[in-house]
């Protein structure tokens, strides 16, 4: 009995096959469209691309141009092939701003980039991407039911982009003095990434690397600056104290301003 009905189902995949290369190989792209339909319906997110990559063509102007174009794009997004479905997404709605589709189209090309985005280390271009279709979306459609989605994606890819720079000011400072001055170039990127993005949960991580690159550079600074720039590290630390009066690194950051105070009432 199992035989039987594993030599059933094989000849059932069999015919399926077969249906579906003769469609391929068909001229009609009516016939395509309809049976690349099917397949997505059923899942078979391949087969649908290839045949709908088709008919986007000869079926442009026509009643189901549209359709065929937004399946496309949602085709590669099931693949979670997302920088295809985002070309095929933003064709879409280029073509029909207004179409049925607009809204759909618009949100799944910003969310395809923020599921595809990488690691922070990572060159973060697709981040970028994703925030900019993402935005568009919010300004096109501010009252969808996936604003929220939406936004939560944004603040995700932005504290992405947040902690791409904090490692590149880390960086910066870890390296000291080596070929320069890299405790300037830590403050440049720290105080570079609070004015980009404000709201960022890694503002007070920025904040203490600025006082702690501050207190480096004026404990290494030629004599006749060191006074004045030991005083910019005192500013610097009542900025953050204020800020962040409970802080877990109070007590490095009080130990710095003891010692700066130090050099300032000399």
């Amino acid at each position: 009995m199992r035989k039987y009905l594993c030599l059933l189902l094989l000849a059932c995949i069999m015919t399926a096959c077969g249906d579906y290369n003769k469609i391929l190989k068909s001229n009609n792209p009516q016939l395509k469209f309809e049976y690349a339909k099917k397949c997505f319906d059923k899942k078979q997110y391949v087969q649908a691309a290839t045949l709908l990559e088709s008919v986007i063509t000869p079926l442009r102007g026509g009643p189901d141009g549209e359709e065929a174009l937004y399946m496309l794009g949602m085709s590669y997004y099931e693949q979670r092939d997302y920088l295809n479905a985002a070309v095929y997404f933003k064709t879409y709605y280029q073509r029909y701003p207004r179409g049925k589709y607009a809204e759909q189209s618009r949100f799944y090309s910003g969310y395809g980039y923020y599921l595809d985005s990488p690691d922070p280390q990572l060159d973060q271009t697709v981040t970028l991407k994703g925030i900019e279709e993402l935005q568009g979306f919010l300004d096109y459609f501010p009252k969808s039911d996936k604003v929220t989605i939406a936004q939560n994606a944004i603040f995700e890819l932005q504290d992405k982009l947040t902690l791409k720079e904090l490692q590149n000011a880390q960086l910066y400072y870890n390296l000291g003095n080596f070929m320069g001055n890299n405790y300037g170039s830590a403050v440049v990127v720290a105080e570079n990434a609070l004015k980009m993005y404000p709201y960022s949960k890694y503002r007070e991580d920025f904040e203490l690397l600025i006082l702690k690159s501050k207190y480096q550079e004026a404990r290494q600074s030629v004599p006749e600056k060191r006074k004045e720039r030991f005083q910019e590290v005192i500013d610097e630390y009542y900025s953050y104290i204020n800020t962040y009066p409970d802080t877990k690194n109070r007590h490095e950051a009080d130990n710095i301003f003891k010692i700066a105070s130090s050099y300032v009432e000399k």
